[in-house]
C-alpha cells in the first residue's frame, strides 16, 4: 500500500514539475475577420407570412446578404415550424399565390430549429442575384414537407413587396 502511495505521489510530482516548467501563454482571441474571410453587412430582409389552413402559423423572415467575396447568401428564420419535419423552400416567379415556375430551390428548413437544415446560409456564388432583388418579380414558398406540398408560409420578394429591413 505504501508503494502504491509513493508511485502516485511520484507521478503527481513529475506532472506538477512539467506543468510549472512549461511556458504557458494566455492568448487573446482574434476578433477580426481573417484575411479573405469576407463580411456580412449588406442585406435585404422580407417577411414570410403564414398561409397554412390548419393554423400552424409558420412565419418569419428571409434575409439576403451580399458579401465582399462576390456571393449572395440566403438566410431563413421561421417560427412555429413543425418539429421532426423538413420544410422545403423555393423562390418562385411572380407574386404570392400566382404559382409561377421555380427560380431557385433553397435548402430545406428544419422544423426543429426554423432555420436551414444543412447550413445557416444558402450560397449563391455571385452578387448579381443580390443586386437584382429590387427588380425581381418573385416570392418564396415554404411547404409542409417533401411529400406534402401544402404551402405553410409565403412571402413576396422584389417588386412585389417592400423589404422590412435593408441597408
Amino acid at each position: 500500500m505504501i508503494k502504491t502511495y509513493i508511485k502516485k505521489l511520484s507521478v503527481f510530482t513529475v506532472l506538477l514539475i512539467a506543468f510549472i516548467s512549461c511556458d504557458l501563454e494566455r492568448l487573446e482571441s482574434a476578433q477580426e475577420v481573417a484575411e479573405g474571410g469576407g463580411t456580412l453587412d449588406t442585406y435585404t430582409a422580407y417577411t414570410i407570412n403564414a398561409t397554412d389552413p390548419t393554423g400552424s402559423n409558420v412565419n418569419g423572415r428571409i434575409v439576403f446578404w451580399k458579401t465582399d467575396l462576390d456571393q449572395t447568401l440566403v438566410q431563413i428564420s421561421l417560427y412555429n415550424t413543425v418539429p421532426d419535419f423538413l420544410h422545403p423552400a423555393n423562390v418562385l416567379e411572380g407574386p404570392s399565390g400566382s404559382g409561377g415556375p421555380i427560380m431557385l430551390t433553397l435548402d430545406e428548413v428544419s422544423g426543429d430549429t426554423g432555420e436551414l437544415e444543412e447550413n445557416k446560409f444558402f450560397l449563391i456564388p455571385d452578387t448579381s442575384f443580390y443586386d437584382g432583388i429590387p427588380t425581381m418579380d418573385s416570392h418564396i414558398n415554404i411547404y409542409l414537407s417533401g411529400t406534402d406540398d401544402t404551402i405553410v408560409a409565403t412571402g413576396d420578394l422584389g417588386v412585389n413587396a417592400d423589404p422590412v429591413e435593408t441597408n
